[in-house]
């Protein structure tokens, strides 16, 4: 597989950190479980939603790391070793799923309903300021 890079135009000044966003992006995107939808739900909000089934609240853990969203689920069984199984087809598996967040995006909540864990996100809009640069004479 090769690396992805991201343009070096001379254009392009100060885009170090979408640089390491797209190749934090392009690493994490290997394992498909747990399946997840991204959605628009308003002008600047957004939700994730997870499809969890089998896991509880104290199976979960969401975390906010710098501005990555990581999401670790590891399930518990503890009457596994006293029942017997002719087919076992639903896996207890742990997983860790990481969502970057771009600047200006927080976590507004999150909700555990029906086996979907839906992640609300909400992007604050910076506000427009006109800036007049000094011209210095040499």
């Amino acid at each position: 597989m090769s690396k992805l890079t991201f343009p070096s135009h001379p254009l392009l000044l100060g885009f170090d950190q979408l640089e390491r966003l797209v190749e934090r992006t392009a690493r994490s995107g290997a394992d498909g479980y747990p399946p997840f939808n991204i959605e628009v739900t308003g002008g600047h909000s957004f939700r994730i939603t997870l499809a969890l089934a089998g896991f509880r609240e104290q199976d979960l853990s969401i975390t906010l790391e710098g501005r990555q969203l990581v999401v670790r689920g590891q399930q518990t069984d503890t009457d596994a070793e006293n029942r017997v199984f002719l087919h076992r087809g639903i896996a207890a598996r742990q997983f860790q799923r990481v969502f970057a967040l771009g600047d200006g995006v927080d976590v507004a909540r999150a909700a555990l309903s029906d086996g979907l864990l839906h992640i609300d996100l909400k992007r604050h809009e910076p506000e427009e300021t006109v800036q007049t640069i000094r011209i210095d004479r040499n």
